[in-house]
């Protein structure tokens, strides 16, 4: 029996994930993924604009006039939503959990696939892979990933991308559209990384709260690490101690940058009490202007 409170939760990112998707990201989720391949459908006589690679000479010959050949999209694909449910999800100063905010990033990507015909599927990992759900197709399915994003307790609290993409690589056999949902707290994972962008179109969605950069004079705080549980006392008053943390965050930061960057892949980034619509739609435009 699912609880009220989790079934509220998901018919509100239901109704607005779903809006978002009739509304902002209209037309712009189909133009930015290219299908299998190309499909012939059919031949037509030759129109002003058509592209002359395209005349059938033999068709032509038949007919005294020029033919050309039409190709059809092959329009269905498989999209995979990896997601990191390690414990530093459940981290969140902006009146949301970066877990929340993976949840819904997770729900627009569910519907504006099905709405294009293509299937979802959900790889869930912290320190090992916890969950798969097969790719399908129609909007229950959608409400089960949702579902699963928002209400699945995992068995840790760790966090090992590599383990995640090596499963992720056995069982995507064909090439498919990979979304590896992340606040990348991690190391080790490059390799895996470049094996599964040999065969198969990987954009990073980077998800983060402002609060692991900077850190506001609120006087004695305890900090948990939400993966170890080790728990540590500071004087957030201190300016000195203030401007050491952002000093190490953000050298931190700069590392995972670059290993990022060198990965060679695009990457969304988002922030908790941010809109994430914005940064949706600027990614669907450069992949569609770069296919263009």
């Amino acid at each position: 029996m699912i609880p009220k409170e989790l079934l509220r939760k998901i018919r509100r990112i239901e109704i607005r994930t779903s809006h978002l998707v009739n509304d902002a990201l209209a037309g712009q989720y189909h133009s930015a993924f290219k299908g299998r391949g190309m499909e012939f459908e059919e031949v037509r006589q030759y129109q002003v604009g058509d592209d002359v690679r395209t005349i059938d000479w033999n068709v032509s010959a038949r007919c005294g006039e020029p033919y050309v050949k039409v190709f059809r999209e092959e329009r269905e694909l498989t999209v995979l939503l990896v997601v990191d449910l390690s414990g530093s999800q459940e981290f969140g100063t902006q009146q949301q959990l970066k877990r929340e905010l993976v949840a819904e990033v997770g729900a627009t990507l569910a519907f504006s696939a099905i709405k294009n015909n293509d299937k979802i599927g959900l790889v869930a990992f912290t320190d090992h892979v916890e969950k798969f759900v097969v790719p399908r197709k129609g909007t229950g399915h959608v409400l089960r990933v949702i579902r699963e994003l928002l209400a699945f307790q995992p068995s840790s609290r760790g966090t090992n991308i590599a383990v995640a993409l090596d499963h992720v690589s056995r069982i995507m056999r064909r090439r498919g559209v990979i979304f590896i949902v992340s606040d990348f707290q991690d190391e080790g994972y490059d390799r895996q990384l470049r094996i599964l962008r040999r065969r198969h179109d990987v954009i990073l969605v980077h998800v983060a709260d402002r609060r692991e950069r900077e850190m506001p004079p609120a006087g004695l705080v305890e900090l948990v690490d939400q993966e170890t549980g080790r728990r540590l006392i500071v004087d957030t008053s201190s300016a000195r101690w203030r401007a050491a943390f952002a000093r190490v965050t953000a050298e931190a930061a700069e590392a995972q940058d670059r290993r990022l960057r060198s990965a060679g892949l695009d990457c969304i980034r988002l922030r908790t009490g941010e809109s994430f619509v914005d940064p949706l739609v600027r990614f669907f435009r450069t992949r569609e202007a770069r296919r263009r």
